[in-house]
């Protein structure tokens, strides 16, 4: 099996920076494209960025040029830098192998392969 696990997250204020790593079980990114996925409270599951096997990157449009996504092959590691943090970046942020579309609750998606999630908050 795949297994993820999430550290990092937390609280900031608005402006500020936080970043999310994700250690995988060996070969996972071989394997796998990956990805961070967000949940707000009361919304469904959003993509927030992917990473796929060849190395290129998406972006979710409002964490543009805010956020970025990369991976240390050696350490089986993914992480988020999340800078110039908003109050709507608030969530549950989780990592993904094999990213796809999603719907309702993230690990509700049975599809593909969940962290345990990492709470994020950002205060105004």
């Amino acid at each position: 099996g795949v297994d993820l696990v999430e550290s990092g997250g937390g609280s900031a204020q608005t402006g500020g920076s936080l970043r999310l790593s994700c250690t995988a079980s060996e070969h996972t990114f071989e394997y796998f494209d990956m990805g961070w996925y967000r949940q707000a409270p009361g919304d469904e599951c959003e993509v927030v960025s992917v990473i796929n096997r060849d190395g290129s990157t998406h972006y979710e449009g409002s964490v543009q040029g805010r956020f970025t996504i990369w991976q240390d092959k050696d350490k089986n590691t993914m992480y988020l830098q999340m800078d110039r943090l908003k109050p709507e970046d608030t969530g549950v942020y989780y990592c993904a192998a094999d990213p796809s579309a999603v719907i309702g609750n993230c690990p509700d998606n049975e599809y593909m392969y969940w962290g345990q999630g990492t709470q994020v908050t950002v205060s105004s």
